[in-house]
């Protein structure tokens, strides 16, 4: 097997006795006694970890109390641990956002046998506390040449019970027989196939035309060992699943194949009156009338390359003409218009919002798009008071070309205060403004100029700031 790790233990009391035994003493020898042959070693057991909760945070595997494994993120498979068989305490610990960790599982004395291949998988929610250990035992045996191994397993506790396709590219569902129907917490036996191209499509179980997964696509090498998990899609696309796919080595993310990208429009210049937005020169705008300070939802649009016009408000004057806008499946984004018009550094600046919602934290992040404030300091306290306190942040620039961003910083849920200074200063230029977070949210507050230009900047408050109004 591919990416075995050893799970080192201690030395056995049996090694220990038989170095003692490698004395010149020679008693045994005149007594005739014989020392007898040390046990034969134990056969090994091997144990594959998944994260596959949505909306857990990042955790830490412990066996008999060490960790093994840290830091695990969502849809991550780890590389095979080889250990002797025995009876283990297992336990995954997740990792909160103050840097301690709480136990979500805990499995104790569990009998890992020899010649066996275990497939742990953490399932289930955090936020209704039914995340809990799926172990599936396989034992070990060679792929026979040619083929190519894979065992599926239904881990989105929100999907319905589905049929599971198997297919070449251009098979007809209607004319296929599925090869597994699973329910959440089902999973297939290991099924040996010829290496090939293949398509995995799943459907709701009984209704091969209600397609609600589709890979494309994909291409099975000889040899390949797969344990394939249809996960909580936690990207773009209507599918309810992704498919979390482990070679022996980690795992890759396959999303649907028709998931295109989510993009918004913010309107973050200052002395730009509302715009229109066209996309691929299009008779009408696909975004009309956005005024300073207001954006757009989330808007799903195919893979591809676009362009981009922005015009005021009516179609003219054109502002902003053919600007390129590459689309790849998966991304999301928002696209701010961002700079001065009066001095033409208006542009489009691109930030990545790809947040996954995790339930024990909240998710924050700030946008300096705020041309007139210069370098800042970014301070999140308990009270409006930052005369003793550092800066979460420190001198995050203005770049109209590329927008700075905290990215997605986890919290505590609770109470802050967010106070925005000029780098170096306790002067505040934003805030003292007090945010109230919950476990799962996902908040974007964007740095802006005045009204108009100028100081002193404000905030827009964007994602769950505005669903919790």
């Amino acid at each position: 097997m591919n990416g075995i790790t050893k799970f080192g233990l201690a030395a056995s009391t049996a090694l220990i006795l038989a170095a003692c035994g490698s004395s010149s003493n020679s008693n045994d020898n005149d007594t005739g006694v014989t020392p007898p042959p040390p046990p034969p070693p134990a056969a090994s057991t091997f144990v594959r970890v998944h994260h596959s909760v949505a909306d857990a945070p990042d955790v830490n595997v412990l066996v008999d109390g060490s960790a093994v494994l840290e830091a695990v993120p969502y849809g991550a498979s780890f590389g095979v641990l080889e250990l002797d068989e025995g009876a283990y305490d297992l336990q995954v610990d997740g990792i909160l956002p103050d840097g301690n960790t709480a136990a979500v599982i805990t499995a104790d004395g569990v009998e890992l046998e020899g010649d066996t291949r275990y497939e742990v998988f953490a399932v289930g929610k955090v936020a209704d506390e039914t995340i809990a250990p799926l172990i599936i035992a396989n034992p070990v045996s060679d792929i026979a040449d040619g083929n190519f191994r894979i065992q599926v397993l239904h881990a989105a506790p929100d999907a319905p019970a589905v049929d599971v396709y198997l297919t070449a590219p251009d098979a007809v569902l209607a004319d296929e027989a599925a090869a597994a129907t699973l329910e959440f917490g089902d999973y297939t036996g290991q099924l040996d196939v010829p290496a090939g191209e293949y398509r995995v499509r799943v459907t709701v179980a009984g209704d091969p035309a209600a397609v609600a997964f589709d890979s494309g696509a994909l291409e099975f090498a000889a040899g390949a060992d797969l344990v394939v998990a249809a996960v909580t899609n936690t990207g773009t696309g209507e599918s309810p699943v992704m498919l979390q796919v482990a070679d022996g080595e980690g795992a890759a993310i396959v999303a649907d194949a028709n998931a295109g990208a989510h993009i918004r429009v913010v309107h973050a210049s200052a002395d730009a009156p509302a715009v229109d937005v066209t996309v691929n020169n299009a008779a009408e705008p696909a975004i009309s009338n956005l005024a300073f300070k207001e954006f757009t939802g989330f808007i799903e649009l195919p893979a591809g390359e676009y362009l981009v016009d922005v015009a005021a408000a009516g179609g003219t004057p054109v502002v902003l003409d053919d600007i390129p806008l590459p689309l790849n499946a998966g991304e999301s984004f928002s696209v701010y218009a961002v700079g001065a018009l009066g001095d033409s550094s208006l542009t489009l600046a691109l930030v990545d919002d790809l947040a996954r919602s995790i339930a024990t934290a909240a998710q924050v992040q700030i946008v300096h798009a705020s041309p007139s404030a210069g370098p800042v300091d970014i301070y999140v306290t308990a009270s409006d008071d930052i005369s003793a306190a550092d800066p979460v942040f420190t001198a995050v620039p203005f770049d109209s070309a590329s927008l700075a961003s905290t990215g997605y910083v986890a919290l505590t849920p609770g109470d802050y205060v967010v106070t925005v200074t000029p780098t170096g200063t306790k002067d505040a230029a934003i805030g003292p403004v007090s945010l109230s977070l919950v476990g799962g949210g996902v908040y974007t507050a964007v740095a802006v100029d005045a009204d108009g230009g100028g100081l002193l900047p404000q905030l827009i408050l964007m994602d769950d700031f505005v669903a919790a109004q």
